[in-house]
Order: C-alpha cells, then sequence, then structure tokens
C-alpha cells in the first residue's frame, strides 16, 4: 500500500487489508490475530477480525493525516 493509501483507511478496517498494508498472507494473518500474535491490536466482532487505522500507523511508524487535510469549512 502506498502512504497515500494508508492515511485513507477508514478508522477500522478488516483484517485482511491489514495484512495487505503489512505484506502478511491471508492464512498466517488470520493465524496470527486468533493467536494473539499479530503486530497490532486486532479487534475481535464475533467472527470478525478489525483493525484500527491508528494502531496500524502507529505500528509503521506513520503519522496521521495533517490537519491540513481535512476539510474545511467557509463561514
Amino acid at each position: 500500500m502506498t502512504h497515500a493509501e494508508l492515511l485513507d483507511l477508514p478508522v477500522s478496517f478488516p483484517l485482511e487489508t491489514a495484512n495487505r498494508a503489512l505484506a502478511i498472507g491471508r492464512t498466517n494473518g488470520y493465524f496470527m490475530a486468533k493467536t494473539g500474535t499479530y503486530p497490532v491490536r486486532v479487534l475481535q466482532h464475533g467472527r470478525a477480525y478489525r483493525v484500527t487505522r491508528y494502531d496500524l500507523l502507529r505500528y509503521l511508524g506513520l503519522e496521521p493525516a495533517p490537519a491540513d487535510r481535512a476539510p474545511r469549512i467557509r463561514l
């Protein structure tokens, strides 16, 4: 994934997206999530695994998008 793609991720996303960002295979990623060895915190909702943008960016050493990228409201 490119730097811009990483910064444009939603607040939380499926484990498969995190696997792609971390270059981890699908089977190994799910195995690591189930055994608690995934490199970032994994949230489990029923049978689904999700990762937060904050945790992924922090692990990769990237800063969140700067405030100037946020839409501005003119009055």
